[in-house]
């Protein structure tokens, strides 16, 4: 999603992608990235603050707690914001790809969409709830069409991956833009001053 924000902006607009696979709210810190964005902020820049794939892993080095860790951990990259008088915006985990028999989504993510809420409300922080907004998305596509928007590969179609992939979590460069497109709308929907530079209008995407 981060690689294709850029594309909704006005030129002059620059995005820094610094999120890293495999990572939870909690190792990101232990591995000194946040000290890393704390170097770079400036005042009036967006912190845009999404983990929850990972915090329920079983390793200690990522597992946190919905309601504890988790949410202390959260409001570290909080602080880190305000004190650097830059505006802080939490956003929900996407929905991975995994259909019931009726068609619905399965949740996937426990309690962590709901303890970010409840850490949202708590400190007054914007959010860009793309847990329940990717469910629509995807709910809407259904089981089959929804398969386009991620890392699903045809054995012999790519040379890195000769046998195939299926891969129900993360997002092919297409669902990546669609993520992305999603997030643009609730920037301008929520009214923050960051949707002023998005391009408008917003260009609806197409699954094909």
């Amino acid at each position: 999603m981060g690689q294709a924000l850029p594309r909704f902006f006005k030129a002059g607009v620059v995005v820094i992608n610094r999120a890293v696979g495999g990572r939870s709210s909690k190792s990101f810190m232990t591995e000194g990235r946040l000290d890393e964005i704390n170097r770079d902020l400036q005042p009036g820049d967006y912190l845009f603050i999404q983990f929850g794939h990972n915090d329920s892993k079983p390793e200690p080095e990522r597992r946190t707690d919905p309601f504890t860790t988790y949410q202390d951990c959260l409001n570290q990259y909080i602080t880190v914001a305000r004190q650097k008088q830059a505006f802080p915006v939490l956003l929900t985990p996407v929905q991975r790809r995994n259909f019931s028999e009726n068609g619905r989504l399965r949740e996937t993510h426990g309690d962590y969409p709901t303890a970010m809420r409840e850490l949202a409300r708590m400190e007054s922080i914007p959010l860009i709830d793309l847990t329940k907004e990717t469910t629509v998305l995807l709910e809407k596509l259904g089981d089959i069409e929804s398969k386009k928007l991620f890392m699903w590969v045809e054995p012999g179609a790519s040379k890195n991956y000769p046998d195939g992939l299926q891969d129900n979590t993360h997002f092919n460069e297409q669902g990546a833009e669609e993520i992305a497109r999603v997030v643009c709308k609730c920037l301008r929907t929520m009214k923050l001053p960051l949707a002023d530079y998005l391009i408008f209008p917003i260009k609806e995407g197409g699954i094909g």
